[in-house]
């Protein structure tokens, strides 16, 4: 099975929920709560969430959805609902076929928070299930740095489709490793399906662009490799990880990076 057109809805999923995300990212008023794991959640993740689940919703709806945010905090704060309303309402692709592709605009609040809960799935081995993570890498969302926008379709267990959205990341594939966000030219679309690799290709508001294919880079010399880690210690040992270089003869400082538009950079040869 080719999976081409569950990649294509994922990448203008992504691409439309970017879009939102954009927006939230440069005001500084994000709407943010705090889940049960004392997490942090902001109006980001709730609209982006509501915009793919009802793509996804519109041309697979059969498949499962596990996603991480729910609405009740929503229903229970009515002003912030239609806030995220708001933005989700704005959030629209600039070209009309890609919009169809989508389903269109999700028409009223209660269909916002529908879609919003339809990422209630439980899991399994079996079966047809998207996993999403509307912003990961929340925290960086929230301090100016990297995060990512992330799908992936799980077939009977396997991951068949993947897709990685990053605004922040440089569009230049050949651009070194940095966690800086500065500057123009960001914004990044990863895509790929099993055994047919992976490809990078700029985040537009309309349409999706022209793609171009990545691979990892040969290291010829483990010295000269560019370490790449988490910003949050609380998601990787930075001690740990500082040794292992040192025993690999690593002496550059390591890049730290919050969220996985890391493995986007790794995975087109930006860092090792």
């Amino acid at each position: 099975m080719s999976y081409n057109q569950e990649l294509n809805i994922a990448l203008l999923a992504i691409q439309r929920a970017a879009l939102l995300t954009q927006t939230v990212f440069h005001n500084n008023a994000k709407g943010t709560l705090s889940k049960d794991d004392r997490s942090p959640v902001t109006i980001g993740d709730f609209g982006a969430q509501a915009l793919i689940i009802s793509a996804l919703r519109h041309n697979f709806p059969n498949d499962e959805i596990v996603a991480e945010e729910e609405a009740s905090s929503l229903r229970e704060n009515p002003s912030l609902a239609e806030q995220i309303f708001t933005l989700v309402k704005q959030s629209k692709l600039n070209d009309s076929s890609a919009e169809n592709q989508l389903g269109g605009p999700i028409n009223n609040l209660e269909a916002m928070l529908t879609a919003i809960d339809a990422g209630n799935s439980s899991g399994g081995p079996k079966g047809r299930i998207w996993a999403l993570d509307p912003i990961d890498g929340t925290k960086g969302f929230l301090r100016g740095g990297q995060y990512a926008l992330c799908l992936a379709l799980i077939v009977d267990g396997d991951v068949k489709v993947g897709v990685l959205g990053c605004p922040n990341l440089p569009i230049d594939n050949a651009a070194p490793i940095s966690a800086d966000v500065a500057g123009e030219g960001k914004g990044v679309l990863f895509g790929a399906v099993q055994g047919q690799g992976a490809t990078s290709r700029p985040l537009t508001p309309g349409p999706l662009a022209s793609a171009q294919e990545i691979s990892m880079k040969e290291v010829s010399d483990i010295t000269l490799a560019t370490f790449c880690e988490s910003v949050e210690a609380g998601h990787s040992s930075h001690g740990d990880q500082a040794e292992i270089a040192r025993r690999l003869g690593i002496t550059k400082e390591s890049v730290r990076m919050d969220s996985q538009a890391k493995y986007g950079s790794i995975a087109r040869g930006a860092g090792d």
